[in-house]
């Protein structure tokens, strides 16, 4: 085996290494819920207001999904490295034979298992919402506007901030991706014959 193979394959070795360690970020899920009730648990002692709580949780969820996105965006460039690494030793004949993957490297989104945590926190980000909502909203549509308290309207403030920050964030990570791809396409393969859909990030033909 030449330096430059065994070099090749420690970098595979370690792209599947980062990997793992990226796509592990389910315990930062099970954080954001296990923090949630214990902020609204403070919230039935009267330690904490539901105004704050909701902006705790909401500020819980929103750092979740940007390690969501950070995670999709190392997840996806690796998996380029991967293939890169993959063409050099692989033929057209093995994207039949082993797996089509490494023929067509996959759009910038984001694969099942990120996106069940994100919708786990898009889901309990909108329960908070909607609960204060109904809870510190609604019931002041009918007082006068003098007993209007400020601090209702910090978790409507941190929900613009937190989708605008996010939004962000999205955007340079498509935007870094797009730059990965220009930059290190790899050794093009010939992937005629290779349908490439939903099981690889691509939409259904």
């Amino acid at each position: 085996m030449s330096t430059r193979e065994e070099l090749l394959l420690k970098m595979y070795d370690q792209m599947f290494n980062d990997i793992n360690r990226h796509i592990m970020v389910v315990w930062q899920s099970i954080g954001v819920v296990v923090g949630a009730f214990a902020i609204f648990a403070l919230v039935e002692k009267q330690v904490v207001s539901l105004d704050i709580a909701a902006s705790i949780v909401l500020l819980l969820c929103a750092w979740l999904l940007a390690h969501l996105f950070d995670a999709s965006y190392w997840y996806n460039r690796n998996l380029v490295i991967i293939a890169n690494i993959e063409r050099q030793f692989l033929k057209k004949d093995d994207l039949k034979q082993i797996h089509y993957y490494f023929g067509k490297h996959r759009p910038h989104k984001m694969i099942q298992h990120l996106r069940i945590q994100q919708a786990l926190g898009l889901g309990l980000s909108g329960l908070v919402i909607i609960y204060h909502f109904l809870d510190r909203v609604v019931p002041g549509f009918s007082a006068p506007f003098c007993n209007f308290d400020p601090i209702r309207v910090m978790p409507y403030l941190l929900v613009i901030v937190a989708v605008l920050y996010l939004r962000n964030l999205w955007n340079r990570t498509k935007k870094s991706y797009e730059e990965f791809l220009r930059n290190s396409p790899g050794v093009e393969i010939n992937t005629d014959g290779v349908s490439y859909g939903i099981g690889h990030g691509h939409k259904e033909r």
